[in-house]
């Protein structure tokens, strides 16, 4: 074995053990799969990338030493990472950038680069292409910027079929069977912030900077859909509190649900919340009128169980009004299918990222949640008269990048035929 396998080996089982000490065994084993997982792949991916090096003809100016510098930095970044988050706090900026964005690019490009591991374990004389490593810096811009979009989505339209399935935005903007034809002009403008994911990816200032643009957009409504902090911004209660704070220029105006992370730290959620003036919405509804008339809102709590009897239950006991536009604040569209019929004009979720990893940027749909599973990914989906909007996220938590599916930031007009 290598020196270099074993102090691979050795930081693997360090951070493991550790982990289990000071943190919890839930996050020692799953930071120490995590790690045996990139470390099986690196230690037969590396030994590529450094003989793909070596065929270079590089100046002499530029030493293939320090190549293969930068390939060890990459690498023990992966172990320091996780070894530091076992004390979680956020980081400033120059620890992202020296340590975070390293650990978690080459962690992404590795676990990309697993079918040519697979190769050189059965000893296909197969060189790593660049390809995973270069997507991978597409995917590190993508995680810390956002796409403006400014999606129009009629409801109360002619329903869709009774199966779910994803519609193409602004081409519901007529019902032939009313003749008093909403326009955009009359539309409800909002603005959906969901899974900031307050942490490496998502700065305070970064937070910040999203929600002042909101409020200067003067949107009927600001909706927030769950999923607010990272384990590394559960340390300081104040961060979720100030990144929120902008907010607070539309008093009565912004409106929150919970999302499945919220309930690792559910007081500093509330609580910051609760200090911007944002009604938290937990299996609730309110109203509210706008310029575009009254509105309900529905928030639902992040059930993980029974969800098709809780939905029923809150839908009961918040029964919707007639002649009224109604919006459901719902986390997880995976719940969407147990919305019946005609109880949702419009059903705003999050959770998914967008699907996080796909094509998206080249304009197509396609995700790699959708390939895995049967939960919608992103943008506009149908169900009878039921439509559910699901945002790309503003922040992304979990996967170390985004790639092909950029973070989303704007305002959505919502054409209400009644």
């Amino acid at each position: 074995m290598s020196s270099l396998a074993i102090a691979s080996w050795l930081a693997t089982a360090t951070v493991a053990l550790l982990a289990q000490s000071f943190r919890s065994r839930a996050f020692a084993i799953f930071r120490g799969l995590l790690l045996t997982i990139y470390t099986l792949i690196s230690l037969a991916v590396l030994p590529l990338l450094q003989g793909g090096i070596s065929d270079w003809r590089l100046p002499q100016s530029i030493p293939q030493q320090c190549l293969y510098g930068v390939l060890l930095y990459l690498h023990a970044a992966v172990y320091l990472d996780p070894l530091l988050l076992i004390r979680p706090r956020l980081r400033r900026w120059g620890y992202r950038v020296l340590v975070s964005y390293p650990a978690l690019y080459f962690t992404a490009a590795m676990l990309m680069s697993w079918p040519w591991a697979v190769a050189s374990a059965l000893g296909w004389p197969l060189w790593v292409p660049a390809l995973p490593f270069v997507l991978c810096l597409g995917g590190v811009v993508q995680s810390l910027t956002t796409r403006t979009s400014e999606p129009t989505i009629s409801v109360g339209c002619v329903p869709t079929t009774s199966a779910l399935q994803r519609l193409p935005l602004g081409q519901l903007n007529a019902s032939p069977d009313n003749p008093a034809v909403a326009t955009k002009a009359s539309a409800l403008r909002l603005v959906q912030i969901t899974d900031p994911h307050l942490g490496p990816f998502m700065s305070v200032a970064r937070l910040s900077g999203i929600c002042e643009r909101a409020v200067a957009q003067d949107p009927d409504l600001i909706v927030l859909t769950g999923d607010y902090l990272t384990m590394e911004s559960q340390a300081d209660p104040s961060a979720l509190t100030t990144a929120l704070s902008p907010l607070k220029g539309l008093p009565g105006r912004v409106l929150a649900c919970l999302g499945n992370h919220d309930h690792e730290a559910l007081a500093i959620v509330k609580g910051a919340l609760e200090a911007n003036q944002i009604q938290l919405l937990v299996d609730d509804s309110t109203q509210r009128d706008t310029r575009a008339g009254r509105v309900q809102i529905l928030g639902f709590d992040f059930h993980f169980r029974n969800r098709k009897e809780r939905t029923a239950a809150v839908l009961q006991e918040h029964p919707r009004q007639d002649d009224t536009l109604r919006l459901v604040l719902l986390h997880d569209p995976g719940a969407f299918r147990h919305v019946p019929d005609g109880e949702a004009d419009l059903v705003l979720s999050g959770h998914t990222h967008g699907g996080q990893v796909g094509l998206y940027s080249l304009g197509l749909a396609w995700t790699f949640v959708q390939a895995v599973s049967n939960i919608p990914d992103h943008s506009l989906w149908g169900m009878g008269t039921n439509r559910l909007y699901v945002h790309r996220g503003t922040g992304h938590y979990g996967y170390p990048l985004r790639l092909g599916v950029p973070a989303e930031e704007g305002v959505l007009s919502v054409v209400h035929h009644r």
